[in-house]
């Protein structure tokens, strides 16, 4: 689908900072400044100024059921951002994502989910809930805590679920979105059709936490199991032990497992979720469609489920484009291929 190049706020923000170093790197090396492709650039385009290995001192704020920790960058009046990460990830998929964002005048947001990282529970009475509509709602509840009423919504994984579920629930909150692997709408019912037995292998560890076996041979491995998802899911990145530990930290969560063990059996139907969810469930299992600005990625090298594209085209009815991203990059494209992120998030803004 043709794209055009950044045009109003965002354009005039990136040409106020060519001068700037973080800022002149994102965009120079990028030929999406003066044309944007179909196919966005290469992991070895993307990916050459990575290295930062922490945010500044994390915040906490209460915001709905939860104690939320949180990364901030950028200027307090800058356009709203918010990082949404998946699972088994945190905050720092976005560690290089972060900076180069802010460097353009973005104020950036970076969320634990529930489960992991410094986010709590405020009642010890609350139902550890993962399923999809009450992770949403959580975003929302940040943004209200933190007075943003709208903003791009950026996220992989479990992250690009809550991104878009918000794009279909609120879409007065989401300003644009930008999705890795799409659109990840769903429900209960669709999960029930069993898939050809290939695309099963695919979800083992799905059908191994419908299990207590599961359950209890996660909370025993589970940095062991991290690490096995990361390798198998971006096959071709070469991550090091110190880039996993300062992530693998976020799985000590004391609530980590119960959520990450009901949001999976809440999919196939081996767990109930909670009634005053029900009319938000019921409205994302109709699988609307998306009308927000939107653009959507992907690795080459994903090597975790993922849709092809063009099954899902059809439900962006707003502005959209679709980037690949070459070079090996996998499933947790953020890190992977920081700077590709960081100019889908500025160019999804000019939409």
């Amino acid at each position: 689908m043709k794209q055009t190049e950044p045009t109003g706020m965002s354009r005039r923000r990136l040409m106020a900072i060519a001068g700037a170093s973080v800022g002149a790197t994102l965009f120079a090396r990028s030929p999406l400044l003066a044309r944007e492709d179909a196919t966005a650039p290469t992991a070895a385009n993307t990916t050459a100024n990575a290295g930062s290995t922490s945010f500044a001192p994390l915040k906490q704020i209460d915001a709905g059921l939860l104690n939320v920790g949180h990364a901030e960058t950028g200027p307090d009046n800058g356009p709203a951002v918010v990082l949404l990460h998946g699972w088994p990830y945190d905050i720092y998929s976005f560690v290089d994502v972060a900076p180069l964002l802010a460097a353009v005048g973005y104020r950036v947001i970076v969320p634990y989910l529930r489960g992991y990282g410094t986010t709590r529970f405020l009642s010890s009475e609350t139902f550890r809930n993962g399923q999809p509509s009450v992770t949403a709602l959580d975003a929302i509840a940040l943004m209200d805590a933190l007075k943003i009423e709208k903003a791009i919504l950026a996220g992989f994984d479990w992250g690009g679920r809550i991104a878009d579920d918000i794009a279909v629930l609120w879409p007065e909150r989401c300003k644009a979105l930008v999705s890795v692997s799409g659109y990840l709408i769903g429900g209960q019912a669709a999960n029930k059709a069993p898939l050809p037995p290939k695309a099963e292998l695919q979800w083992w560890y799905q059908f191994y936490f419908a299990t207590e076996r599961g359950r209890i041979g996660y909370d025993k491995y589970r940095r062991d199991f991290a690490k096995l998802i990361w390798q198998l899911a971006s096959p071709k990145w070469n991550f090091d032990d110190a880039t996993f530990d300062r992530s693998a930290a976020s799985f000590d969560n004391p609530d980590h497992v119960a959520i990450v063990i009901h949001n999976y059996r809440w999919r196939l139907g081996v767990a109930e979720g909670e009634p005053k969810y029900d009319d938000l469930e019921k409205r994302l299992a109709e699988v609307p469609v998306i009308t927000v600005p939107t653009i959507t990625l992907e690795g080459d090298a994903n090597g975790a489920p993922h849709p092809d594209p063009s099954a899902y085209a059809k439900k962006f009815s707003g502005k959209y484009a679709h980037r690949t991203i070459n070079g090996g990059v996998g499933h947790n494209l953020p890190q992977e291929a920081p700077q590709a992120f960081a100019q889908a998030v500025v160019d999804v803004d000019g939409y």
